[in-house]
């Protein structure tokens, strides 16, 4: 059993919590960081510590999930690589590329498993597009057209989701998109089995104060040649537009696809729709069940298994360090692109084993 840390104490450091309690595979042994872990470890009966530092030096956790804001992952995961600890990083895996590899160096230099959280590769939905792109069922894809749009007041108003919010307007969050784009990103490379080619983006902060991003739009071109686009923001006045939260639309040469993946994947051929598959309900917007909701937790108990089989040996679709670091890669790319009004190339990924500089 595979004896399990937690840095973070808001909602997602809730969730990672519940994940390793419902795992037989995982025992939660403590938790740390934030102004509610000591409650957070309280209501699983485990150890509190009174800092990230103190949990990673503990003798009796062999991994650590890191769930504390982003600007916190180098640390965490560098002190995580050198108590010898594996290390599950919430997106994004850092706020730099030259922090991503660092911490690449220090984890394989320690034969230790570096896994990034990229839980929307466990939803049924999104595995259903995966069958349906790889399969051929609407043919080459050729357009992609995402949105991610959300009011984040009604997260701030809402006490219930776990800690303030108030790290997503630090300067050291860098963007919006750190934390908005990552699983976009990360769920066309996965589909399409391609990387990221070359970017263009305007980018934008609007109707708050807020030093960082908080609006982009982009066109992403991958080197299948898809050609996608991306609407982010997290201050689309309320009460938005349906459906658009998480939204992708797949055009292919035989057909399309409409996936929302916390709702409905329509497959499109001979002129007709058909519903190929429905998402149980996923409270990722209500406090009081996200939790005990089994269409939420499904994804972060597969994830955390995922990565435990990762740990011990066997292969899985755990994001690893280098999806974390191509997540990251676009996000800069994105932010570049709208500062410098050119379009910006991505270098290509180093394979995994291989160290950065060849």
């Amino acid at each position: 059993m595979l004896r399990i840390g937690v840095t973070g104490s808001g909602f997602m450091g809730r969730t990672h919590a519940e994940a390793a309690r419902r795992l037989p595979s995982t025992q939660l042994v403590a938790v740390a960081g934030g102004s509610r872990a000591a409650g957070l470890a309280d209501d699983y009966g485990v150890d509190w510590e009174i800092d990230p530092a103190t949990l990673l030096a503990r003798s009796d956790i062999d991994a650590v999930v890191i769930s504390t804001p982003h600007y916190c992952h180098l640390e965490e995961a560098l002190l995580a690589a050198e108590h010898n600890k594996h290390a599950l990083v919430e997106k994004p895996l850092t706020t730099s590329l030259a922090d991503c590899d660092q911490l690449i160096e220090s984890f394989e230099a320690g034969q230790l498993i570096l896994a990034v959280g990229y839980h929307q590769r466990f939803r049924e939905s999104n595995r259903v597009v995966g069958e349906l792109i790889q399969s051929g069922a609407i043919g080459t894809v050729r357009a992609i057209q995402m949105s991610a749009l959300f009011d984040i007041e009604a997260l701030r108003q809402d006490e219930g989701f776990g800690g303030g919010w108030e790290w997503w307007k630090d300067p050291r969050s860098v963007a919006h998109l750190m934390n908005s784009a990552p699983h976009n990103v990360d769920l066309c490379r996965w589909w399409l089995q391609s990387e990221l080619h070359h970017v263009a983006a305007a980018s934008g902060t609007f109707r708050e104060e807020n030093p960082n991003e908080n609006s982009t739009m982009a066109l992403l071109v991958f080197d299948s040649g898809t050609t996608v686009t991306y609407w982010s923001s997290s201050v689309c006045p309320s009460p938005g537009f349906a459906g658009e939260d998480f939204r992708f639309r797949i055009m292919g040469d035989d057909g399309l696809i409409d996936a929302n993946p916390f709702g409905k994947v329509q497959l499109a051929r001979k002129g007709e729709w058909e519903l190929v598959y429905e998402q149980p309900a996923v409270a990722f917007d209500d406090s009081q069940a996200a939790f005990t909701s089994d269409g939420r937790m499904q994804a972060y108990c597969d994830q955390m298994q995922a990565w435990v089989d990762r740990i011990e040996g066997r292969e899985s679709d755990v994001g690893n360090a280098r999806d974390g670091r191509a997540g990251v890669a676009a996000v800069i790319g994105m932010l570049e692109a709208s500062a410098s009004q050119q379009v910006v190339q991505l270098e290509k990924p180093v394979a995994e084993g291989k160290t950065v500089d060849g």
